[in-house]
């Protein structure tokens, strides 16, 4: 009986032994919801009504949706601090809106002043003059600048007057000066420029040795300076520094008063006289010289509304006296008060081989000897008014 009994169940546990990792798998799992997409068990998409697709990748044969929730339309109400608006503590802007303009490579200066010097006296025990001094100055410049071209373009104007008690007007300051100067360099990087540059400097009204005023030492266009030339020069990006080195300039001398050119001044061959005094060949009118000229303008901000502004010239002549430099230089310094008012204190310092001082003359007038080259010295210093527009 045993014996048959475990031949009868020995086949039922032999299979079920076998069939024992096979029930031992877990069932099939649920399809699983991946970034919120839930698929049922026939592989259909379930996307839930408030939300939106943002990205589908397909990976094989799975398609994979990200999607992320719509954001829900939360109404609230605006909560103001306070209702009241207050303009106590706006102000007013300093300057009004300027235009817009169309850039341009064209740069314009337009500067005039007006200089004032006084002194009053009243019942002065230690004594005194009263005088009135005006300065008057005007400076235009039209300046271009692109790529490789620059040039510039100045004209400056000067006149002062002078009057004291018991005297008649004065002259105290009087110039004219044109400049033009056309660079062109290689390339936008070097700030070196092959130049051009021409000048002419002359004065307006006669000039006088005080107190004669009968005889004319100067005139308009007696004399007159130009300079004109070629070289090299330095331009800084902002302008404020320029040296200009030319070793071929003509230089020209014009003395249009015939009375002066017949003097033989400022260099100017002299007419030739008999023995009488008669004029037998009237003195030229133009004296032309060749040289070496230098030329260096500079303008800097020494303190806050102190500005520095330097200008020099020399000029040297290869056929009569190389060596014999003539030196024109000017230093100014500005100390502006407010955007109108501005002090000015400055210097003016003239050596040329060719003005000649102190001549000597005869009973009869004649010149024996015209006198020697002498350095020439300008101050000044005055309060007045500016407008830059």
């Amino acid at each position: 009986m045993p014996k048959n009994w475990i031949k009868t169940i020995s086949p039922i546990f032999l299979l079920t032994f076998c069939s024992m990792p096979l029930m031992a798998q877990d069932p099939v799992p649920p399809r699983p919801t991946i970034d919120s997409v839930k698929v049922d068990s026939m592989g259909i998409r379930m996307v839930p009504i408030d939300s939106m697709r943002i990205d589908t990748t397909v990976v094989d044969t799975v398609v994979i949706r990200r999607l992320q929730e719509r954001i829900q339309d939360i109404r609230r109400g605006v909560d103001l601090n306070t209702s009241v608006i207050s303009f106590k503590k706006t102000k007013p802007l300093d300057k009004g809106y300027s235009r817009f303009k169309v850039p341009s490579f064209w740069q314009s200066i337009n500067l005039l002043g007006l200089n004032f010097n006084q002194a009053a006296f009243v019942n002065w025990n230690a004594g005194g003059n009263n005088s009135v001094a005006a300065l008057a100055n005007a400076r235009f410049e039209r300046n271009y600048k692109f790529r490789y071209i620059q040039w510039e373009n100045y004209m400056e104007m000067r006149y002062g007057l002078n009057a004291q008690d018991n005297q008649k007007l004065r002259k105290t300051d009087d110039a004219l000066r044109l400049s033009s100067t056309f660079g062109y360099r290689r390339d936008t990087i070097s700030n070196w420029y092959y130049s051009v540059k021409a000048n002419f400097n002359t004065q307006f009204s006669n000039g006088y040795k005080y107190p004669d005023r009968t005889t004319p030492i100067s005139r308009f266009m007696s004399p007159g300076y130009s300079f004109l030339g070629a070289g090299t020069s330095y331009i800084s990006k902002g302008r404020r520094f320029n040296i200009y080195i030319s070793p071929l300039t003509q230089k020209a001398t014009y003395v249009f008063d015939q009375e002066l050119a017949d003097k033989g001044s400022f260099g100017v061959e002299k007419a030739v006289l008999d023995a009488d005094g008669n004029v037998l060949e009237k003195g030229k009118n133009i004296f032309l010289e060749l040289g070496f000229l230098v030329t260096n303008s500079w303008e800097t901000e020494v303190y806050k509304n102190v500005a520095l502004k330097h200008r020099l010239s020399l000029y040297t002549d290869y056929l009569r006296k190389f060596g014999n430099v003539d030196v024109d230089w000017e230093l100014n310094v500005d100390l502006r008060v407010n955007e109108y008012i501005v002090t000015t204190v400055g210097a003016h310092v003239i050596y040329d081989d060719d003005i000649l001082f102190d001549a000597v003359k005869d009973d009869e007038g004649n010149i024996i000897d015209p006198g020697e080259p002498r350095l020439q010295l300008k101050q000044l210093l005055g309060v007045g008014v500016s407008y830059n527009f």
